[in-house]
């Protein structure tokens, strides 16, 4: 096997890499002296291996001067100068990708772009620069790319590694100034009949259809999305070569069955592929899946995979040198390590499971995600420091309806704008395919031990390519197979239904807990089996799902938002999501309007009444009482009016009291000692993750033996503050916090009051 163009592909990524993190300055000097090296080589070199290490050096240097005048660009552009400035700016951008939500519940999105002109006060400049747009999901969401608008916000330096000029923080709507392109155009009204046909399925299918066949991750649900990444399936929603090898294989396939010549079954291939493209949008993303997944089923489809490597390897060349930012791209990185497995290892694998009686079909079924995971796994342990135990399985199961799936989706998108009732009845047959994806995914992600932690980084993603490595060459010996099929065996056997019957969480007797969701509250209170009230939903979907999933708990007959801070509301959709809720109680105070919106669209879209709460309300459900103590009316004019808006309630549980504070503030709190409430307690749920305005009067008049402090590991807030910590052990309250803890379990055993925590894994 020919690997020399290889080995030249892998130099020229590597020396990307480390061009993208220097000056310009640097990448031309190294880029000289390889240059120099290589020729060297080929006018001297009389060794047999000189050319094959002059070819290596000149791609590497290649690399290197390619990257080196895009980083001098980047650096020398005046968006560049701007931002070491922060300076505040008006600037007409082209939209180059879509728009994505960014993480933690926050209603603003990320938008890449590219600048055309950028305004300072009188001066003005033109030029072409990459920029990273923060802005409002109002108004910038439903961007298409190619788009030409015009914004007005502040530029800040962007982190090193990749060739993006600046970070442009805006806080307003854009103002349009041109449509987007012909073939986004398009692109886009495809997507939007196939998004409106997946609305006759239900909720998991209802987002995963779009995308799985063009990548549309709009509507998806968060918590399957953290699914399919415990079950290594989320190159399923990402647009990649395997979608662009269906495709085109399909319209391979039905014209090779209809006779057709060589000639017209590549070009009827071509024309999917081309179709496809447009259909999924040509961001690069897109162009770099199609060129891989055209590889890929070239390869195969000749029956030569081997001879595809040097193609790969050309391809991977060229894409560096015209889009150097690739280098860092994990999406990029994971599609040239699963495509190589496919063509290198798969046959191979496949072949000798067919030598040990294992059917063919059945043999290439299991070979081709196998190879992929382990492939990938290095990469995946590296970038997201877990490992997925069940990747392997969860893949072989699902496999089998991704094609039927794909093909489906693209004759919805095509059928959509010409008969809606046409595509919608399609739909409903690739929900079957599809809702097959979604329960793989989901059960899987139940399996215990299905996600293990694993160093992240780049020391971590080596430790595991040395530990596969070994184990392969390990599995060469039949006493090795033996004795790791017996290991498996006793695990699934024994272990598995062990820790699914006796998982030691939630303890006996709890009444309340606090969830680790991160830099955030979302507390739990037990209301019998199956049950129970909530208070806040924390910032993530995922995050309090999973703790509620946990508590095995199926029904809320209330749910409390303190108030409408992101960090208490962002995960809405996690409590709502497969539960009964009975209901939604918020604060007095509308602010922040958009989180107003959120609250009130996802109350109306699951038919729940919206309650507000008023001081003195007292609420019994299963036994709890829940007495509204705060605030008497919304806060104006206080450091924070929403944190100082929060609904407090006194809770009675089984002889023990418990305080719920929200993010109140001193201001609340001097108000609550105004009015001389009874606010003492067993158990204090610290207001305001622990922060440091807290009044000491406060505190000593709730003067808890047990004080919860839900709180982000690593927050930069500060909290918990020290100051407020030393109050606590000066009235002689035990405090947990989520941040060191996990969830946190306070219980009762006749009449004995406890707290049970559940430790984080090791970092």
């Amino acid at each position: 096997m020919d690997l020399r163009l290889a080995a030249g592909a892998l130099a020229a990524w590597l020396t990307t890499l480390a061009v993208l993190a220097a000056p310009s300055l640097g990448g031309f000097l190294l880029g000289g002296l390889l240059a120099a090296a290589s020729g060297a080589l080929l006018l001297a070199g009389t060794r047999r291996w000189a050319p094959a290490v002059a070819l290596l050096l000149g791609c590497a240097a290649a690399a290197a001067i390619a990257t080196a005048v895009r980083v001098q660009a980047r650096d020398s552009s005046p968006v560049a100068r701007l931002a070491t400035e922060r300076a505040a700016v008006v600037a007409d951008l082209v939209v180059t990708d879509d728009p994505r939500p960014l993480p933690g519940g926050s209603d603003r999105v990320a938008v890449p772009a590219r600048v055309e002109r950028v305004a300072a006060g009188a001066a003005a400049w033109r030029g072409s620069a990459r920029v990273l747009v923060l802005a409002p999901s109002t108004g910038w969401q439903g961007l298409l790319p190619s788009q030409h608008l015009r914004a007005d916000g502040r530029l800040t330096p962007p982190r090193r590694g990749d060739l993006t000029a600046a970070v442009l923080t805006i806080r307003g709507p854009p103002e349009l100034r041109g449509g987007p392109s012909l073939p986004q155009r398009a692109a886009g009204h495809l997507r939007d009949g196939l998004r409106e046909a997946a609305a006759v399925l239900p909720d998991g299918p209802r987002g995963l259809l779009p995308g799985l066949v063009v990548g549309d991750r709009s509507g998806l649900d968060p918590v399957l999305v953290e699914s399919f990444k415990t079950t290594g399936l989320t190159h399923l929603v990402a647009v990649s070569g395997t979608n662009v090898a269906i495709v085109a294989g399909s319209v391979l396939l039905l014209l090779r069955a209809a006779t057709a010549g060589p000639r017209t079954a590549a070009v009827g291939g071509g024309l999917a592929l081309a179709g496809f493209v447009v259909l999924a949008r040509p961001s690069p993303s897109v162009l770099r899946a199609a060129v891989m997944g055209g590889i890929a089923l070239i390869a195969l489809a000749a029956g030569r995979p081997r001879a595809a490597v040097p193609s790969l390897a050309l391809t991977v060349l060229v894409l560096l040198l015209a889009v150097p930012s690739l280098a860092g791209d994990p999406g990029f990185a994971l599609s040239v390590a699963a495509t190589a497995a496919l063509l290198l290892l798969a046959p191979g694998f496949a072949r000798r499971l067919r030598l040990r009686g294992v059917p063919r079909g059945i043999a290439e079924a299991v070979a081709v995600p196998a190879v992929a995971h382990l492939a990938t796994a290095p990469l995946i342990a590296g970038l997201s420091g877990t490992l997925s135990l069940v990747a392997i399985p969860a893949n072989l199961l699902a496999e089998p309806a991704v094609a039927p799936a794909t093909v489906l989706g693209v004759l919805i998108a095509l059928v959509a704008p010409v008969s809606h009732r046409l595509a919608r009845l399609l739909a409903r047959v690739a929900g079957l395919p599809v809702g097959w994806i979604v329960l793989v995914a989901e059960r899987g992600a139940r399996v215990p031990g299905a996600q293990l932690p694993w160093p992240a980084g780049l020391v971590g993603g080596l430790t595991l390519l040395g530990a596969l490595a070994v184990a392969v060459w390990l599995a060469r010996l039949r006493a090795v197979r033996r004795v790791t099929l017996a290991a498996v065996t006793g695990i699934v056997v024994v272990g598995l239904p062990a820790g699914v019957v006796h998982p030691g969480w939630p303890p006996r007797g709890w009444l309340l807990v606090a969830c680790d969701v991160g830099q955030g509250d979302a507390l739990v209170l037990n209301a019998g089996p199956g049950a129970a009230v909530v208070v806040d939903a924390g910032p993530d979907p995922v995050a309090v799902d999973a703790c509620l999933r946990r508590l095995g708990v199926r029904q809320v007959p209330l749910l409390v938002l303190t108030h409408l801070h992101a960090d208490h509301v962002g995960g809405l959709s996690g409590v709502l999501r497969r539960r009964a809720v009975g209901a939604i109680e918020v604060g007095p105070l509308r602010e922040p309007a958009s989180a107003w919106r959120s609250v009130r669209d996802a109350a109306g879209g699951a038919h729940l009444p919206l309650w507000t709460a008023a001081v003195g309300e007292a609420r019994e459900v299963a036994g709890i009482r829940l007495e509204v103590v705060a605030p008497r009316a919304a806060a104006h004019g206080t450091r924070s009016d929403p944190n100082n808006s929060s609904v407090v309630l006194r809770v009675r549980d089984r002889g023990h009291t418990i305080l719920l504070t929200g993010d109140a503030e001193v201001e609340a709190q001097d108000a609550m000692l105004r009015g001389g409430t009874d606010l003492s307690a067993d158990v204090l749920k610290t207001p305001h993750h622990g922060s440091a305005w807290q009044s000491p009067a406060f505190l000593a008049r709730v003067h808890p033996a047990l004080a919860v402090i839900s709180v982000g590991r690593g927050n930069d807030y500060g909290h918990p503050a020290p100051a407020l910590l030393a109050e606590l052990a000066r009235l002689g309250a035990r405090t947990l916090r989520t941040d060191q803890s996990g969830d946190i379990a306070v219980c009762d055993d006749a009449g004995r009051l406890f707290a049970v925590t559940r430790s984080h894994p090791p970092p």
